[in-house]
């Protein structure tokens, strides 16, 4: 997906391998390849590659460097995230709004992730556009790294795919056409009277309810057939 392929994901001296892997795991589900890691703590190591759990092309091609200034050559839009709302005034939006900014931007676009306990910096901040925020349960704002990393980059797919992802109301069985339902309530209704079910002079709108019921269940035809073939059954059973 080429918009996807325009986003970088930057981590800023993540202090636990296991994290980068991880996160690295999160990027290639949805779609993004692009890891940059500054000054990570403990990096190669095994539990990154561990925590991918297959991908491993994602943490080979990670990029590694000094500051977050070299991590962020080459982009025009600059996000960073933040668990919390800064005192400093500074544009903050949604994980869905800078999904979409950043999917509509149409050049290189960097999303920063700070340190596990301290987050971004406020040097680092200024290196950014805009401020990410995740808005999270306020009693309990404790998001992993590599859970928030899952966020951000399922929000950039579902910005990337667009209309593409709406769901079809149509089955993959034909719907049972209006005189297929009908017939069928017939004999429905002929067999709760014959089983002593509905009374016919006292019906309490009880064949009204069961027309409604199968009106919003909508059934294909395939359905329809099994549910006769069920009376049918049913009739020939009895004694």
């Amino acid at each position: 997906m080429s918009e996807l392929s325009d986003i970088r994901i930057v981590l800023v001296e993540t202090s636990h391998p296991g994290n980068i892997g991880a996160a690295a795991r999160a990027m290639k589900t949805m779609g993004l390849h692009e890891l940059v890691l500054v000054k990570p703590k403990d990096y190669p190591c095994v539990e990154a590659t561990s925590r991918a759990a297959g991908a491993d092309d994602v943490l080979a091609a990670a990029l590694v460097v000094d500051s977050l200034a070299d991590a962020l050559e080459g982009c025009q839009l600059v996000l960073g995230t933040s668990a919390r709302l800064r005192t400093l005034r500074w544009p903050v939006i949604s994980a869905r709004e800078a999904a979409t900014l950043a999917i509509g931007e149409g050049s290189k676009v960097a999303i920063v992730f700070g340190r596990e306990r301290t987050g971004l910096s406020n040097d680092e901040m200024a290196l950014c556009q805009k401020l990410l925020n995740i808005p999270v349960n306020p009693d309990y704002s404790s998001l992993n790294l590599a859970a928030a990393v899952q966020v951000v980059c399922y929000e950039l797919r579902i910005a990337a795919l667009g209309d593409k992802i709406k769901p079809s109301d149509r089955p993959e069985e034909e719907y049972a056409p209006a005189n297929m339902i009908d017939s069928f309530h017939v004999r429905l209704e002929q067999d709760l009277i014959e089983s002593g079910y509905l009374d016919p002079e006292n019906p309490r709108m009880l064949p009204l309810k069961l027309r409604r019921l199968f009106a919003k269940a909508r059934p294909t035809i395939n359905e329809i057939k099994i549910l006769r073939g069920i009376l049918k059954a049913l009739s020939n059973s009895s004694p």
